[in-house]
């Protein structure tokens, strides 16, 4: 009979046919092969590229911890609760009392009986996938507490070793933690047994719960309850790292008077509270009653309210607020020496400045190469002037920041900016050929003095081109791993690169033969890469011949990042050209948040100012430290991405531990290349966690910080819409320093009090390798000395009518856009000199030319003037240059040439007398001290600040190398009277 259909009528619907079947298992498969092959291709390429940059042993040290505690966790968490699962079942009553409750279950004890052993090991396993997966994220936590090592550093409250705070408790507080859950699940997973079966009843006639279910349960309770006895013991060490907010800081950490008189004993108490609780409720499966058990977890409940609560807020309300003063500043004095040494500021020397608003020529001689070597060119302004100029192809382009380093030797050394023409795809027609195997690379260094301009308001470059031709020399000039570089690329084999395009139009053809990257020989290895790329082309391109290898993971950051994942890295990589290649070099920092009473920064916030979209952030930006070290110099290979790590402080426990426990990857200082040295600098990212940490924390005295009347801030950059706060700046200065004889290279920032803009403090730190490398100088400025912050001098360029009618003529009418350079404040001669460059942008422009700088010294001299040299001249226009030179000293004995001179008899080089010889070499480096003197009393008199800088390096030299001639040769004998050897170290060209 046929089948009806239509409105009333069902169609009956039969299992699907044989091969319907045969298809969905065919699909199912095909998915699960898929999935697990996504996963293979994931981990499978990562084990190649940690394998192709010889940090295989970072993925398998990572890899095998990671497994390891996944095992043991999650094994250990299945085993526990599987047994209490199990114990619950073999605990069950032998029959259950009949009730509708009961009746109502038994249809699911029916259900569940052929399935009890897989259902309880199911359960068991799926608890334990899950505990394992958590535990594997601890493999740091696993790692600093197995390789711990010493600060050799005691906390002030309990005399135990920063490095248990730091290593040991988070590793404890990680497995009690688990212990938690254990007991927790286990408890919940037995009651869930114990009611199914019989033994927790909600209804029916006598007792709630059987004999045996009372007792299990009375056993995890009483465990759980030891448990939280080991969390009081350990919360009173925990004390020592507690955050909160205290006097305007929101990381206060460590104990205050409250945390010590209330809190440490209330813990002690109740951790005693919680074993006598614990062995109720163990005792409880032999008295067979919950009372005594229930009574005492009651008395424990009350005795955390009172004694853990109340107890402190009335010691807070009766004993510390009524003299709060000298209740706190015991333990504010300990929060304040641990913070400045967990961050490296405890050393930071700070003395009185009182800014001058005039100067003398002999104030300013000391300074003469701090004003020589100012620098004009704006890295973060100058790079479209880099790329309209520079960038030669449009499939090169350069960072929109550029980087300041210094180049050269002796006389020749200075700040200087420097790029790197990078590879830009947007410039080419996209496609895949195109992107992954023809444009590969960008090629060459582009760098420009810092402290110079030509005469169109464009830097002046000392290494240019395509290739690039210069001071550099010869160099490996390809660029195939750089901070625009993020897509791969596949190189070697028979595939032609465009190296670069000639002025003709011809494209000119590259091979990689660098050793980096991964062969793409074995399919297997090209369909994993297909996975992992999303690009099915991989699979069956022509493109890809023998010998091609797969190159990615192409930013410095992003490698250093993947084989050093202990380290946060600075968001500024820079590069250095250096014995023939191009490496950059990064910064990698150390950190914990575990240092006792040391208040903590979140590395985000305090790292944030107004270049931040530009530069980047730094690593880990939310999370909070109280300890950072810059403990790592990472260096990347432009050319083959080879990354380097080398140990910079020898003294840092934490890097000390990551180093056992990633044994051979970071290598020792010592191994640092020579020529890489002198380009090492002081990392910004550092320097702006301690700034912002010396705001409060430069006052050292526990009264005066209770007080709070001296905060310092960052002020906010008066050059920039962001409204974020000033960045630091590289600058080649003097401090004004007994022990300070010549300028370096230094990372400076200014400080204004809280909510007012006048200037508060100037901090420099050292930023060149040498044995005051990390010196931290502040000038603390006197509050009633009205001298100007860096908005006010802003405010003093604004207001003065004759740069405001320049300003409206630059503009042209609205035509061109003026753009504001670093504000650069500097201590020269007793007071504080303020330059910035004005940079003005045409609107048809691409880029932006320098074409006035301002100065402004003191609150009153103000400059606005074409060139740097005659805005000094206008400012220190009272500074006349001395009528009678100032004497030097004698070659043997070369002072100073920047120290202040007292007038006198100008002596010079010695000469030698009858009886005396004098060699060559000698001679010619007396020749030349004559020179560089009569070049910079020459330069100095007309004003020329630049010319007189060089001069004094070139007289250093000379006298260095005078001194180097003498040491072997006979002495000469002195003139009669003997040479005079003054405060100035000039000498004067005539005996």
């Amino acid at each position: 009979m046929p089948e009806r259909s239509g409105p009333g009528f069902r169609r009956r619907v039969g299992p699907p046919s044989r091969r319907a079947r045969v298809a969905l298992l065919t699909l199912g498969v095909l998915a699960v092969l898929f999935l697990l092959f996504v996963m293979f291709a994931g981990f499978w390429t990562d084990w190649l590229w940690f394998r192709s940059v010889h940090y295989a042993s970072v993925f398998t040290t990572q890899l095998w911890t990671k497994v390891g505690l996944f095992a043991v966790f999650g094994l250990l968490m299945a085993l526990i609760v599987g047994f209490n699962v199990w114990l619950a079942h073999r605990l069950r009553p032998p029959l259950s009392a009949m009730s509708v409750e009961q009746q109502s279950l038994d249809r699911y004890r029916a259900g569940l009986a052929p399935f009890k052993r897989w259902a309880l090991i199911g359960v068991s396993l799926v608890i334990g996938l899950v505990a394992g997966a958590a535990a594997s994220g601890q493999w740091r936590t696993w790692l600093m507490w197995t390789n711990a090592t010493s600060f050799g550093e005691k906390d002030a409250q309990f005399g135990m070793d920063v490095s248990f705070y730091a290593f040991d408790l988070p590793f404890y507080e990680f497995v009690l933690g688990f212990a938690f859950s254990a007991v927790i699940v286990s408890l919940l997973t037995s009651v869930l047994v114990h009611y199914l079966y019989g033994g927790l009843r909600l209804q029916g006639p006598g007792r709630r719960a059987s004999a045996g279910a009372q007792g299990h349960l009375a056993v995890l309770l009483g465990v759980f309850v030891l448990l939280k006895a080991v969390a009081y013991w350990l919360d009173r060490y925990a004390l020592a790292v507690k955050t909160g907010s205290y006097k305007g800081v929101s990381g206060w950490t460590g104990l205050r008077y409250v945390d010590a008189n209330a809190f440490l004993p209330a813990k002690t108490i109740l951790f005693f509270v919680a074993i006598i609780c614990a062995v109720l409720f163990f005792l409880t499966p032999v008295r067979r009653t919950w009372a005594p058990a229930l009574i005492g977890l009651g008395l424990m409940v009350l005795s955390a309210v009172l004694i853990g609560g109340v107890y402190p807020a009335i010691v807070q309300q009766f004993q510390v607020k009524p003299n709060e003063q000298a209740k706190e500043t015991p333990y504010i004095q300990k929060n304040i020496d641990a913070t400045r040494r967990a961050y490296g500021i405890a050393d930071a020397q700070t003395s009185q400045y009182t800014p001058q608003g005039s100067t003398t020529a002999d104030a300013l001689k000391p300074d003469a190469q701090t004003i020589a070597d100012i620098r004009l060119l704006d890295p973060n302004i100058v790079s479209p002037t880099f790329q309209s100029i520079e960038q030669q192809r449009n499939y090169y382009a350069f960072p929109n920041t550029l980087d300041v380093d210094r180049y050269g030797a002796g006389t020749d050394k200075q700040d200087t900016v420097i790029g790197l023409r990078e590879l830009d795809l947007n410039g080419v027609q996209r496609n895949w050929i195109n992107d992954h195997f023809k444009y590969t690379h960008g090629y060459g260094a582009v760098v420009a003095k810092g402290n110079q301009v030509n005469d169109k308001g464009q830097p002046v470059f000392t290494e240019s081109g395509l290739p690039a031709t210069g001071a550099l020399g010869d160099y490996q000039q390809r660029v195939y791993y750089g901070e625009k570089t993020t897509t791969y690329s596949i190189v070697g084999g028979s595939n032609q690169e465009i190296d670069y395009t000639t002025e003709t139009g011809e494209n000119k053809q590259y091979q990689y033969t660098g050793n980096s990257g991964v062969s793409l020989d074995n399919p297997l290895t090209r369909a994993a890469y297909a996975v992992r790329f999303a690009e099915p082309q991989m699979l069956y391109a022509g493109a890809i011949t023998d010998g091609a290898k797969v190159i990615y993971n192409r930013t410095p950051k992003e490698r250093v990042e993947k084989v050093a994942p202990w380290l946060s890295i600075d968001a500024d990589p820079y590069p250095v050209v250096q014995d023939g290649r191009v490496v950059w070099v990064l910064d990698g920092y150390t950190t914990s948040d575990g240092y006792p009473f040391a208040s903590k920064t979140t590395l985000g916030t305090a790292t944030k100012d107004s270049l931040t979209n530009q530069r980047g952030e730094l690593l880990s930006v939310a999370n909070k430290v109280n300890y950072i070290r810059n403990s790592v110099k990472a260096t990347v290979d432009a050319y083959t991405g080879e990354v380097k790590l080398y140990q910079w402080d020898d003294n840092d426990p934490v890097l000390k531990t990551w180093m056992k426990a990633f044994p051979g990857t970071v290598e020792p200082k010592a191994d640092i290349p020579a020529t890489l040295l002198p380009h090492l600098r002081y990392p910004q990212d550092m320097f702006k966690v301690q700034r912002d940490l010396l705001g409060q924390y430069h006052v050292t005295d526990a009264n005066s910080f209770f007080n709070g009347s001296d905060i310092w801030q960052v002020p906010v950059d008066p050059t920039s819409d962001t409204k974020q706060v000033q960045p630091p700046y590289y600058l080649t200065l003097r401090m004004p320093d007994p022990e300070v004889t010549s300028a370096s290279f230094s990372l400076t920032t200014t400080f204004v009090p809280n909510g007012r803009d006048n200037l508060a403090a100037f901090m420099a730190v050292d930023a060149d390798p040498g044995p005051d490398y990390g010196k931290i100088r502040i000038l603390k400025v006197p509050g009633d000395s009205k001298t100007l912050g860096p908005n006010l001098v802003q405010s003093q360029f604004n207001s003065r009518p004759e740069v405001a009618q320049q300003i409206t003529l630059l503009k042209s009418g609205g035509d061109s856009d003026l753009e504001y350079g670093n504000l650069l404040t500097l201590p020269v001669g007793g007071g504080l000199l303020n330059v910035e460059p004005v940079y003005v942008r045409g609107r048809g422009a691409k880029y932006p030319t320098l074409q006035k700088v301002l100065v402004v010294y003191g609150n009153d001299n103000v400059a606005f003037e074409n060139t740097l040299e005659e805005a000094l001249r206008k400012v220190f226009a009272g500074a006349a240059p001395a009528t009678t030179p100032t004497a030097p000293s004698t070659p043997g004995n070369p002072a100073n040439p920047g120290t202040p001179a007292n007038p006198g008899t100008p002596t010079g080089p010695t000469t030698p007398q009858p009886g005396g010889t004098i060699s060559p070499e000698l001679q010619k480096a007396l020749s030349d001290a004559e020179k560089a003197y009569n070049d910079g009393q020459t330069a100095f008199k007309n004003g020329d600040w630049v010319a007189y800088g060089n001069a004094q390096k070139a007289l250093g030299d000379a006298l260095k190398a005078a001194d180097a001639a003498r040491s072997g040769a006979p002495a000469p004998a002195a003139p009669s009277g003997g040479p005079s050897a003054t405060a100035g170290g000039s000498p004067s060209p005539k005996p």
